[in-house]
């Protein structure tokens, strides 16, 4: 045999070696790990009035921290109904701390007044009565004059009584269920109050939390429609990991699991919390390219990280699978 055969030759099985260890023996680690990206849920701030924008605070790709002002909606007409439900209430107010306070000084005076008239007419009524009863005894005086003077003195009697009761209730104040009736009208006012507040409030959302502006659908000046989005934002709680789980090994998946994950330019030793296990099976999507073929039934799982930061929604992952309990 020629030497460029042999040479031939052993280049060739050199080749199918080296083949046969890639494909079996390991230079190849692309089974190893789980394909996924990470996600972003977000919020979708909006007024629940509509009116113009007249403040925005941040642009598509700020990153903002918790407490923020995100927009501004034109608060005239809503500052004006709290105004409006403020004065209410204060009127109530005074309107039940009236009723519990009975009439004013000036119209218990008339009623004194009137009650002291009437004790005078009941005084007058009893000397005239003493001085007609020993003449009636004696026959100086008829018996209908007898009767007149008795007639006069307790009619005088029963308005000096009217008028002292009279007197009592106007300090007493307003009945029981009138004085409820007031105080159920100030909560009715204050419930007006505070609603006409939140709203108000409701106008210049803040911030729930640290996170990132996805984008903005208005810009200053424009009419924003009632519940209608101003932008999208992704709070850093609500960033996720989603990847696919081989069903062969999903009972290692148990929500609460920790998984270590790698992406291009994050840092080392990433570690995230299962949060959610799919409870049907589905067909490894299109966009997820297996590594390992025969494998195409999959488990969608989401996991909390550990920290977002250097983490883009949308951004591919590596996981590294969790190993089922030998039973």
């Amino acid at each position: 045999m020629k030497p460029q055969q042999i040479l031939i030759g052993a280049l060739l099985l050199g080749a199918a070696g080296l083949g046969a260890f890639l494909a079996f023996g390991g230079g190849d680690d692309r089974g190893a790990v789980l394909s996924g990206y990470v996600e972003g849920e977000p919020l979708y701030p909006a007024s629940p009035v509509a009116g113009r924008l007249v403040e925005l605070g941040v642009q598509r790709g700020d990153v903002v921290a918790q407490g923020v002002t995100l927009f501004a909606i034109d608060p005239a007409q809503s500052r004006a109904a709290r105004d409006s439900a403020l004065a209410e209430t204060e009127a109530a107010k005074s309107l039940a701390a009236d009723a519990k306070r009975g009439q004013r000084p000036a119209e218990l005076g008339v009623i004194e007044a009137q009650l002291a008239a009437a004790r005078a007419v009941l005084s007058e009524a009893d000397t005239s009565l003493k001085r007609v009863q020993p003449l009636a005894e004696a026959g100086a005086a008829s018996r209908a004059q007898l009767d007149t003077a008795v007639a006069a003195r307790a009619k005088a009697a029963a308005n000096v009584r009217a008028i002292d009761k009279q007197l009592q209730a106007a300090r007493l104040g307003a009945r029981e269920d009138q004085a409820r009736a007031a105080q159920d009208r100030v909560r009715q006012a204050e419930a007006v109050l505070g609603a006409a507040e939140a709203r108000l409030t409701d106008l210049s959302p803040q911030a729930p939390a640290a996170g990132r502006i996805e984008d903005v659908f208005f810009q200053a000046g424009e009419w924003v429609p009632a519940n209608q989005p101003v932008l999208s934002f992704i709070p850093d709680d609500r960033v996720r990991l989603r990847f696919f789980a081989p069903q062969n090994g999903i009972a290692a998946y148990a929500i609460g699991a920790e998984v270590s994950f790698a992406c291009d330019g994050c840092a080392k030793d990433l570690k995230a919390k299962i949060t959610y296990v799919s409870p049907r099976p589905e067909f490894t999507p299109p966009v997820i390219y297996s590594r390992e073929a025969r494998d195409r039934m999959v488990f969608l799982v989401e996991a909390a990280p550990a920290t977002t930061k250097g983490l883009t929604p949308g951004q591919p992952i590596d996981v590294a699978p969790l190993k089922a309990a030998s039973k």
